[in-house]
């Protein structure tokens, strides 16, 4: 299984650089010096075209540009744009993460319930507008839910039960 990391969306003067987009709470980690990442053609293919090892990265103007170990030259990377990076679930690792903290993965399809026990729905995607995360939930025969991950509203995620336990603080429904 792999996880989407960032999008290579052009290359960075001549010296090989490549411009990514990173979708990842934690790019100081998965772009790394050394960091395996599989190239895909596209988002949805189920396998990866290569492997990549990251040489250098460093953040420029909202995206990081990173190098590629073997290439230093534009020529040999341009046919790397547009292609999508990702981490291979083995090297994701429990350690990145504090309490508390979660991977999208985890936490995309868990059934959202009040502490009353009133099933609302499912988590289908989440969206970080800024401060903080809002898990958009699927709610049949209604709109979508925005539940902002605050502690006031997030009381329990259960992974194991496959439930997240919410308070809906009014102004939420």
């Amino acid at each position: 299984m792999y996880y989407k990391v960032g999008t290579i969306v052009n290359t960075h003067g001549i010296r090989g650089e490549l411009r990514v987009i990173a979708i990842t709470d934690f790019p100081e980690q998965r772009f790394k010096k050394g960091s395996q990442l599989a190239l895909f053609k596209n988002e949805l293919d189920a396998k990866p075209v290569g492997t990549i090892t990251i040489n250098s990265s460093r953040q420029h103007k909202g995206f990081i540009l990173i190098t590629i170990a073997g290439y230093d030259n534009i020529n040999d990377v341009l046919k790397y744009k547009g292609m999508t990076l990702k981490v291979a679930e083995e090297n994701l690792s429990a350690n990145d993460l504090d309490d508390g903290q979660y991977y999208y993965h985890q936490i995309i399809g868990l059934k959202v319930v009040t502490e009353d026990g009133e099933e609302l729905g499912t988590i289908k995607e989440i969206m970080a507008p800024g401060a903080n995360d809002v898990w958009v939930v699927k709610r049949p025969d209604k709109d979508d839910l925005l539940l902002p991950v605050i502690d006031q509203v997030v009381k329990k995620v259960d992974l194991s039960a496959g439930q997240v336990t919410v308070e809906l603080m009014e102004g939420l429904e």
